[in-house]
């Protein structure tokens, strides 16, 4: 009964969401990536989550029903995974190198989210962006912007 729910789920989307079918989703691997990121430092802050969500609808263009279905199968595959590739390499192969510098600052949006960033949150970009062939600099411009953008947005 299970399966026949998330066929059901799958038909209305048009799209797999859920086990089985997301191995190549590039929205699910970012969003298992944000995952990774905003639980470096052992806890996700409800703040971090909210910007998770936030990040799904405004960059992604999803609406709420699907950033949450986007969001828990990427929490899932992150739970799951024992290791960055699996995500990185699904985004090497469907985005461009503007739009995994751009994936880099989201993920520094998350870490700037509840105004703490942890050494192993730090970590976490640096070896994401590695994978996804962000040089040091883009990768330190991206924190840059994010920073400011999170500063405007708690102050604005």
């Amino acid at each position: 009964m299970l399966d026949a729910f998330k066929d059901f789920l799958r038909s209305l989307s048009g799209e797999p969401i859920g086990r089985g079918g997301n191995e190549d989703n590039p929205l699910v691997a970012a969003a298992a990536l944000l995952f990774h990121v905003a639980e470096a430092d052992g806890t996700l802050s409800e703040v971090e989550g909210a910007k998770l969500r936030d990040l799904l609808t405004r960059e992604y263009g999803l609406d709420p029903w699907r950033a949450e279905q986007v969001r828990r199968a990427g929490r899932e595959a992150d739970a799951e995974a024992v290791d960055l590739f699996r995500f990185t390499n699904v985004l090497m192969r469907h985005w461009s190198a503007e739009e995994r510098v751009r994936f880099v600052e989201l993920l520094w949006e998350v870490v700037f989210a509840d105004g703490e960033v942890h050494e192993l949150e730090d970590n976490t970009i640096w070896r994401v962006a590695e994978l996804l062939g962000v040089s040091g600099r883009e990768r330190m411009l991206a924190k840059r912007e994010a920073q400011t953008r999170v500063q405007t947005q708690e102050h604005g």
